[in-house]
């Protein structure tokens, strides 16, 4: 068996398709013993990349673009597996319905605890000729004090991810918008160094086949069914409500179907970390991206 050491980005539902991985053993069958470690925080698997301390991580393309923007050291990314954005508004919709142009009126809690969803709503809204920096915006409060706020009424949008939209749900709220429905935004893949590419491109080559393996479980499985293969990663989360927030991700097509990190996904994102200062320049997608074969 090849050992790896694998960092963990952070404990989210919409993460889903790594831990049904480890938990059908997808990645043992491909000879591989995958030790999950924790990051030190969201966004922190490249700092344990480059310190060593683990030898590939899963996150977000955005961190390789920033790394390079600001001049290396470079990092490599593979294996697509989050391929739409996993946030949502929710809130309750206002008379005559929501649309994206609705928050220009309305005040909104944005997500606090990582910058990608943010950063990839404020491009929707440029599409659309608004102005981000004039929306009424509380920029520093957790999801789930957001979602106090919506039932204390000082809010009335809150930006979330799963297994929040369920409890907004459940708490009588709606989803007023899923941020999939834009298409394909590169957002969560495996990231390694150049020098960890070269060193285990056979093992980064299985795991990737494991991932596949798990792309055609999810595509012939019910949301059920998934639900009960992560649920111990989920102990605090009812399954009946897990497998209703694996349910709409699997309907609004969030997860990749194949291991190729999409052009267009890689690029949407690009230009939206790059029109909000995020990056000052355009990564180039050859260059940040290895497609292994699987």
């Amino acid at each position: 068996m090849i050992k790896l050491r694998l960092a963990e980005n952070f404990r989210a539902v919409f993460y889903a398709p790594f831990y049904a991985t480890l938990a059908l053993g997808h990645f043992a069958s491909e000879g591989l013993d995958v030790t999950l470690v924790d990051s030190a925080a969201p966004g922190g698997g490249p700092a344990g990349l480059l310190a060593g301390n683990v030898d590939v991580t899963w996150g977000g393309p955005m961190r390789v673009m920033k790394y390079r923007d600001e001049g290396g050291p470079d990092l490599l990314c593979f294996c697509e597996v989050v391929r739409r954005d996993p946030f949502y508004l929710v809130g309750r919709p206002p008379e005559g319905g929501f649309n994206l142009r609705c928050l220009s009126q309305l005040r909104l809690g944005s997500v606090s605890e990582v910058p990608t969803p943010w950063l990839c709503l404020q491009q929707d809204l440029r599409d659309l000729d608004l102005d981000p920096e004039r929306l009424s915006r509380i920029a520093d409060r957790t999801m789930g004090a957001n979602l106090a706020g919506l039932g204390r009424g000082d809010i009335d949008v809150a930006q979330v991810f799963e297994p929040f939209a369920e409890q907004a749900l459940s708490a009588g709220f709606a989803i007023l918008h899923a941020q999939s429905s834009r298409g394909p935004t590169s957002y969560t893949t495996f990231t390694a160094t150049p020098q960890g590419m070269h060193r285990h491109r056979d093992a980064f080559t299985r795991m990737t086949r494991a991932m596949a393996r798990t792309q055609a479980w999810l595509s012939s499985n019910a949301a059920d069914e998934h639900a009960r293969t992560v649920a111990p990663f989920f102990p605090s989360i009812p399954v009946s409500g897990l497998s209703r927030s694996l349910e709409r991700y699997m309907q609004a097509r969030v997860w990749a179907d194949d291991t190729a990190v999409s052009r267009e996904g890689f690029s949407r994102l690009a230009a939206s970390l790059r029109s909000s200062g995020f990056i000052s320049t355009l990564p180039d997608y050859d260059a940040c991206v290895v497609n292994l074969p699987c």
